[in-house]
């Protein structure tokens, strides 16, 4: 294989990145096979790993401080079924073509540039929730340490940046060796409090919501109540995405490891929403117990590192369970806020890259991403976080649902839609208006509804609204426009298959012409500048990215 020296100062561009594979991790690309070492079990469990945030304490209990505990629970439920229904299809392609899902948005009915509009609302997702842990770590560095908020928010934010720099190499380990730790500080202590109040349970579920000064609100178990419940839980849904970050590094499906290649897809793809939907009722359960053991505590019963400092003080000294409290929150928020944070260095990459055809490193948009969040804490986002999660969901659904459609029906069921994932500048349109008019429509839809625009009665079900238009939208415009706008070339110029004989993508190499390193099949197309005598020459996919001039880029097959 011929390598670029990542010493040479000279190389720069697209040929500087691909010697940086380390840092860069396959930024706008293809993860290649020879980078793919883990086994399906940890790259599992690294997924998985990133979802130890406690924000689905602060949600459950929000949600049913707010609506109540039947409210609460039937929203987490619906919930729960939306996100493991359309995170399946999205997962298996991540897995399967060993791409992130900006790549898999593209081919999915939105075009080149079309994914920059769903890149944009990943992004968004990556720093809201960055600044929603980072907020939580701040309250227990506070509590335990004294250290004033602002300066919580600073520390939580610079302290994950050296961690997420080395990309997917850092972040398995990270991941792998601090959940055992991480799970066994979260769920004994539960268990003992159940075992120690067991009458606990019954409050809990004969809660019916909280004013802020803990006094009972009496709110029966609606389906607008509900709904309530569910759009703030459903600002998750871009979660899936961020595992999809974890699992295009799965190794190739193969006869022999089928089942726990399976397995690791479905739990770490759609199956993170069981674990998310059991710390969302953890947290509305903590969250009732405190307000049981006073109603002074409802203003606090909503964060995490009180809810887990009730717990330990249960049955050890104050210093010890206030120690232990703020340990478990700096655990989480650095386990997740590095994918946080790693997972929105990609999203902006990809969109600046391909907007300006220059490549400024995913550091530099790691940075940016950290910074954003800061300015959200700093405004005290956790004092709005329902109306700001239940906007954002609107956009997060219209965005995923969309995608998940595309795949499901105009792909399997329709077949117009192009059953393999493409990616490449050049194979496809810069804007297809299967995803981008169903995003614009569902999403700006769902928000009118959600800013009372078409009454009060209907505002609770702006997300059921997001849902179904970015649902049945795609499938539509597919049919209308025939599905001409998906692909602009069949045919990559590649006389080698893009695939193995078990469907997995190729390992087979090609020199890239611009950048003088060596890429995978499926990261490559033919140039269409010929070589100096006439000879075919070959272009990676982010090389191509940077291509100004667009010299390099086939023409419409017509």
């Amino acid at each position: 294989m011929v390598t670029a020296d990542p010493e040479d100062t000279s190389i720069t561009g697209p040929a500087a990145a691909v010697t940086r594979e380390s840092m860069e991790d396959y930024t706008l690309r293809f993860a290649p096979r020879s980078y793919r070492k883990w086994g399906p079990g940890v790259v599992a469990i690294s997924a998985l790993g990133g979802i130890a945030y406690l924000a689905d304490f602060a949600i459950g209990a929000n949600i049913g401080i707010a609506n109540g505990t039947g409210n609460a629970l039937w929203g987490i439920g619906f919930f729960a079924v939306v996100i493991a229904l359309t995170g399946f299809p999205l997962a298996y392609y991540g897995a399967r073509y060993n791409i992130d899902l900006d790549l898999i948005t593209r081919g999915s009915g939105f075009g080149y540039y079309g994914s920059v509009i769903t890149n944009v609302i990943f992004a968004s997702f990556t720093f809201i929730f960055f600044a929603l842990e980072g907020s939580i770590m701040a309250q227990g560095l506070k509590l335990g340490l004294h250290i004033p908020l602002w300066i919580g928010y600073l520390l939580s934010s610079v302290l994950v940046i050296p961690l997420v720099i080395y990309g997917m190499n850092t972040l398995a380990k990270l991941q792998v060796w601090t959940t055992p730790l991480w799970l066994i500080m979260m769920v004994l202590p539960f268990l003992y409090l159940l075992f120690r109040h067991p009458d606990a349970i019954s409050h809990f579920f004969a809660f019916s919501g909280a004013d802020s000064n803990g006094q009972p609100l009496h709110k029966g178990v609606s389906f607008a109540g509900t709904m309530l419940a569910a759009g703030v839980c459903l600002s998750l849904i871009a979660q899936i995405a961020e595992q999809i970050d974890y699992l295009r590094f799965m190794p190739p499906k193969t006869p022999e490891n089928s089942r726990k290649w399976w397995a690791a897809t479905i739990m770490a793809g759609p199956g993170w929403v069981v674990f998310g939907a059991i710390k969302q009722i953890i947290g509305l359960f903590l969250a009732v117990y405190l307000i049981g053991v006073s109603a002074d505590n409802v203003g606090i019963a909503n964060q995490p590192v009180h809810q887990f400092l009730e717990i330990y003080q249960d049955f050890l000294p104050h210093w010890l369970a206030l120690t232990l409290a703020v340990i478990l929150v700096v655990i989480s928020q650095i386990k997740i806020n590095v994918t946080n944070a790693y997972s929105g260095s990609l999203a902006w990459t990809n969109s600046f890259t391909r907007l300006t055809k220059t490549y400024p490193g995913r550091i530099v948009f790691l940075i940016f991403n950290v910074a954003i969040a800061i300015v959200l804490m700093e405004a005290d986002m956790f004092s709005f976080l329902n109306n700001l999660l239940n906007f954002y969901a609107n956009c997060g659904i219209a965005w995923i649902v969309a995608v998940a459609s595309d795949i499901v029906i105009n792909k399997y069921v329709l077949g117009i839609s192009p059953r393999q994932a493409e990616f490449r500048r050049g194979m496809l349109y810069s804007f297809n208006p299967v995803g981008v008019i169903s995003v614009i429509v569902a999403a700006g839809a769902s928000i009118l509804v959600f800013f009372h625009v078409f009454g009060d009665a209907i505002q609770p079900y702006s997300p059921i609204v997001a849902l179904v238009l970015a649902f049945v939208l795609p499938p539509i415009i597919a049919i209308a426009t025939k599905g001409k706008y998906y692909l602009r070339r069949t045919d990559d110029g590649i006389d080698l298959p893009m695939y193995d004989e078990y469907g997995n993508p190729s390992d087979e190499k090609l020199m890239c012409v611009v950048s003088g390193v060596e890429f995978e099949r499926p990261d490559m197309l033919a140039s269409n500048v010929p070589g100096p005598n006439g000879e075919k020459q070959y272009i990676s996919s982010l090389a191509l990215s940077c291509d100004k001039s667009g010299e390099h880029v086939l023409p419409e097959q017509k």
